[in-house]
């Protein structure tokens, strides 16, 4: 399996950007989200278990004593000596800017490390962050900002409790863009009231914006969650494994080659997951993925020409497909860039569409 020879991979694009190998070494600064702590709501995301994206659980160690676990565990599979600080879990921008500089520079003060990708929502990113990103950026460092969208439909962020809806990624990945900074955007496939209909609609939101990176996972129900009590009842059916390989073909094939794909799949930790069980085996999904686009003779943006982007997505026949089969559905308008880099989105219309 050589799944860089299908899909425009984040190890790949680094390798050529620096010559050897990179990594991410996956880190947990302990903070929270407004989703949990009470300021926007509490008990977080339907789905939301964080110890299923950080390896460290809640009583996290030091970030020096995290980046050398990272480095030894990384330096065992592949030798690699350059590395970039993922800060994962929960939402790594929600703290006084002080704060934040002092985590970030506490960890580039590493001489391996080479930069940094942000994990966070899309609510949680003011002007101050953006100055501090595109400060580390004009140094010299590789910055990545990754915003967690899941869908693009804001009836489905409100049914898994997300806490914000489209229009703050809107603006947010617009404003990071212009700014150089490069967006990488989280996309759930599989969750609760979602067809491939959907899916295939958020993405050509998400590239009708402007991004740089994507990631894709199988929405995992783990301990702990309302999601778990959901499945449980009998009201949320996980994907079958081959049903997902083969959306996650599809978007890919719908998407750009020069957008750089960071995630396939995504795993959580067997002893909280739940469902789908296939989703912990990660290279079976990911030979999966391959296999599945070879005996297609396609790879990464081989469908993209016919993805039909427009500043209204109601326009498309992917909606005129979903609202004709009766299904509750939002508007999902998307927006973006255009020649003259004025945004084509109006933030307060987004605000009112339901």
């Amino acid at each position: 399996m050589v799944l860089s020879n299908r899909i425009n991979t984040y190890g790949q694009h680094l390798l050529h950007r620096y010559g050897e190998r990179v990594h991410k070494i996956a880190l947990d600064a302990g903070m929270t989200c407004p989703n949990r702590d009470g300021s926007k709501g509490v008990g977080g995301c339907t789905f939301c278990n964080n110890e299923s994206f950080s390896p460290n659980g809640r009583t996290p160690p030091t970030l020096q004593e995290q980046l050398a676990s990272g480095r030894r565990a990384i330096l065992k599979r592949t030798r690699a000596t350059k590395y970039i600080a993922y800060f994962q879990a929960y939402t790594n921008t929600y703290a006084k800017i002080g704060q934040l500089r002092a985590l970030y520079q506490e960890a580039l003060a590493d001489p391996d490390i080479i930069g940094l990708s942000v994990g966070t929502r899309p609510d949680c990113v003011p002007t101050e962050v953006l100055d501090l990103l595109e400060e580390f950026r004009a140094n010299g460092l590789e910055i990545v900002l990754e915003l967690g969208l899941q869908s693009a439909f804001d009836e489905t962020l409100r049914r898994i409790n997300r806490g914000h809806g489209l229009a703050e990624y809107i603006a947010t990945a617009t404003a990071a863009r212009q700014r150089g900074i490069p967006v990488c955007t989280h996309l759930i496939v599989g969750l609760p009231g979602e067809n491939e209909a959907h899916y295939h609609a958020s993405l050509d939101t998400v590239l009708d914006i402007g991004v740089d990176g994507l990631k894709l996972h199988p929405l995992h129900v783990v301990k702990h969650t309302l999601l778990a009590q959901e499945w449980r009842q009998g009201q949320y059916i996980p994907l079958e494994r081959d049903d997902y390989i083969r959306i996650a073909a599809d978007l890919i094939e719908r998407t750009p080659e020069h957008i750089v794909y960071h995630r396939v799949t995504g795993t959580s930790p067997k002893d909280i997951l739940l469902a789908p069980e296939w989703s912990s085996q990660k290279w079976n999904i990911l030979n999966g993925i391959e296999r599945e686009l070879r005996q297609r003779n396609s790879r990464q943006g081989t469908a993209c020409a016919s993805a039909q982007f427009s500043p209204d997505a109601r326009r498309s026949p992917i909606y005129r497909a979903i609202q004709s089969d009766n299904r509750p559905i939002n508007r999902a308008p998307t927006a973006g860039l255009g020649s003259d880099g004025q945004s084509w989105f109006n933030l307060e219309e987004l605000r009112h569409v339901a």
